[in-house]
């Protein structure tokens, strides 16, 4: 099976290319849009809130701790690269295609 557009193998880790939409009534995964994540996150988009939550609740969603999510680019805009360090690529792709379901 081939991988999500949005994940992909990093040096480090794995890349997730997101697209976050703040101040939504929940958090939770959207689906794919434009060839990303959406994930929709109760937290306003101000002093860093939507990008901690962000990393907060693709952790938990993937089941590693925070310290191993870690926005690589966007900090200040709704897309964003995320990298994720422990699983494999397709453990990830796994998990978000169950939760996409």
């Amino acid at each position: 099976m081939e991988l999500f557009s949005f994940v992909r193998p990093g040096r480090e880790g794995v890349i997730v290319e997101v697209t976050v939409q703040p101040r939504a009534s929940r958090n939770e995964l959207a689906g794919e849009h434009q060839g990303r994540l959406k994930v929709r996150l109760t937290a306003p988009p101000v002093e860093g809130e939507a990008n901690s939550e962000c990393v907060r609740f693709l952790a938990r969603c993937l089941g590693v701790p925070k310290s191993s999510v870690e926005i690589i680019q966007g900090h200040r805009s709704r897309q964003k690269t995320l990298l994720v360090r422990g699983p494999a690529p397709e453990q990830v792709d796994a998990l978000l295609r169950k939760m996409l379901i």
